[in-house]
């Protein structure tokens, strides 16, 4: 705060969306209402510019996520009421119902009264508003009914328009994440919607299964990915190339760099998709191999909201890529770094120091084996920590010389000396 609030009220634009862009991401999650007194302003003054106010509108949705504040939510209404027509159909303009939708993250029926407000706005931005708190507030929640209501949003045939359409799709994918079989489930209703949906619906079809498995590359996703990096649509081949490194994030998959290697020389003549090749290459090599983009802990049974909300920023702004990626607001690819965190599993005694302590490491499984016997994984390998962790993967401790004293939380483990063990035992 102290090195970025002088510049909030800069004279440049760009100066001043970077340092409410740094307040966002700094106080991401913490509700902070000096951050309120700061930002809140700038929604209400007729002078700032409309990039400023919906840069704006994002950073307080991160920093009040999940929180349902009413004051938050009212100034980002008011700041959407007064947008005339012109503005309405600006791309950036639909930074605005994202913010709004943010606060509402994972709350379910707490938006009902905010979704009937947005009701009485403009028919430009009132479906995308509508389709965006949806997805929001049950993103991670894995409602059934909600995903059904998404699908018949996207079957829609329409004769113009249609804006809607990619904060519907993507909604399916962020309400099914929590759970593999509805993510399996969904999967196919976005492989249909790839074959009869609109141009908007198939550019998010790309992001959404990109969404879908985050830093964990399924084959057959990959498959679809690769085809659509090939799609004669430029925006459905940037989605889908940006995609491909969402799913191979951290990991260092050498079937994806090797298709990212291919489409750099493919579309060396095409400096918007080339582009694209090298942020997706970026991902796929993220922190060496080290981290991950998964917004999910301890077998999907925890969700960070500020990992998800900065994934469904930079997820919203590629459904138009010339206008963000390709644009001069390249920049909301650091909203990123909030899902960044540590792949791998480390141990540290209760004084915090590092200690290397041996691992079984394996594919998380349901607990089976011989009665009296369970087995949590169904590996073997014994590793010494730290140790990498893929996607469904689980450790168990090897020895009987430590006690859990934490669980895994971002990869760390505290353990202590185990008073009864014997060496030899």
């Amino acid at each position: 705060m102290a090195l970025l609030s002088d510049y909030v009220n800069n004279e440049d634009s760009t100066i001043r969306i970077g340092a409410i862009m740094g307040l966002g991401l700094a106080y991401a999650g913490t509700q902070n209402e000096q951050i309120h007194e700061q930002l809140s302003p700038i929604l209400s003054d007729s002078n700032a510019p409309l990039d400023v106010i919906a840069f704006t509108a994002i950073s307080l949705g991160l920093v009040f996520v999940g929180s349902c504040n009413a004051d938050v939510a009212q100034s980002i209404i008011f700041a959407l009421m007064g947008r005339n027509e012109a503005e309405l159909e600006e791309p950036i303009t639909r930074l605005l119902p994202l913010g709004l939708g943010l606060l509402y993250l994972g709350k379910q029926e707490s938006v009902e009264a905010t979704a009937e407000v947005c009701q009485t706005f403009h028919e430009k931005i009132r479906k995308y508003c509508d389709m965006t708190l949806l997805s929001c507030a049950y993103a991670g929640t894995g409602n059934v009914l909600k995903v059904q209501h998404l699908l018949g949003e996207c079957a829609q045939h329409l004769e113009k328009g249609g804006a809607h359409l990619g904060p519907a799709v993507l909604g399916i994918a962020m309400v099914s994440m929590a759970e593999e079989l509805g993510l399996d489930m969904s999967m196919r209703s976005l492989e249909h919607m790839l074959q009869y949906g609109e141009k908007n619906s198939r550019r998010a079809v790309a992001l959404a299964l990109g969404l879908s498995c985050l830093s964990n590359p399924k084959a057959n996703v990959m498959d679809t990915l690769s085809r659509l990096s090939h799609d004669a649509e430029p925006e459905v081949a940037m989605a889908a190339t940006i995609s491909l490194g969402l799913i191979g994030a951290g990991t260092n998959n050498a079937r994806i760099a090797t298709m990212l290697r291919n489409l750099s020389s493919y579309y060396s003549k095409d400096a918007g998709l080339l582009y694209c090749v090298r942020i997706a290459q970026g991902l796929v090599h993220m922190g060496k191999g080290l981290l991950t983009l998964a917004p999910h802990h301890s077998d999907r049974f925890l969700l960070s909201p500020a990992a998800l909300a900065g994934l469904i920023i930079m997820l919203h702004t590629c459904l138009d890529m010339k206008t963000f990626i390709l644009g001069k607001y390249h920049y909301v690819l650091y909203f990123l770094a909030l899902a960044m965190k540590p792949r791998m599993l480390t141990t540290l005694d209760e004084n915090q120091r590092p200690l290397s302590v041996p691992v079984r490491v394996g594919q998380a499984v349901d607990v089976v084996g011989q009665a009296g016997r369970p087995k949590t994984i169904t590996g073997f390998q014994t590793h010494s920590t730290p140790v990498i962790l893929a996607a469904g993967e689980r450790a168990e401790l090897a020895t009987d010389k430590y006690i859990p004293l934490s669980p895994i939380l971002e990869g760390f483990v505290i353990l202590r000396e185990n008073p009864d063990y014997q060496e030899g035992n």
